[in-house]
């Protein structure tokens, strides 16, 4: 489902303003904790997801998109997810199927408000002021995500050791 949805991706303007195994790693992540939203776990990955939907919206506003494509992104994993699951849930039973479904769309819904959240703060900081470098904070900062996300798998790692 990752490639599938970078390559999608891939031909969206922005697209060239991250590198695609930078996308791919986000999207990895994001996956992986949204597994665990699903779980016995997920009050304790809830505020992981929510954080790393609200840096998915900062990357968008470094990608330069509109808040509207933010969202349609998002929308895209939803369809992405009823293509490759829908088979799965529909086998389940009906009561646990209709669990699952309303709960991975309730995932989602979250994700797009955590996601406006985080390209919107991004967008008035960068009106505002600029970081201690003086580069303004939508310009794209590659070691800073790499960093972000991996504090983000550690997080995920932990949640996952709990199991």
């Amino acid at each position: 489902m990752i490639p599938e949805w970078a390559d999608w991706l891939a031909g969206r303007p922005g697209s060239d303003a991250i590198p695609r195994a930078l996308l791919e790693r986000q999207f990895d992540l994001m996956l992986g904790i949204m597994i665990e939203m699903l779980g016995p776990l997920r009050r304790e990955a809830k505020p992981l997801w929510n954080q790393i939907t609200e840096h998915f919206g900062r990357t968008a506003a470094t990608r330069g998109l509109a808040a509207g494509e933010v969202v349609e992104e998002l929308q895209h994993l939803r369809l992405l997810l009823i293509r490759h699951t829908g088979a799965q849930i529909a086998a389940m039973r009906p009561r646990r199927a209709m669990v699952i479904f309303l709960r991975l769309n309730a995932i989602i819904d979250r994700a797009v408000t955590q996601a406006v959240v985080g390209y919107t703060d991004a967008l008035v900081a960068s009106l505002l002021m600029t970081d201690r470098d003086g580069t303004t904070l939508t310009e794209p900062n590659h070691e800073e995500t790499i960093t972000t996300l991996e504090g983000f798998e550690v997080e995920l790692a932990a949640i996952v050791a709990r199991r």
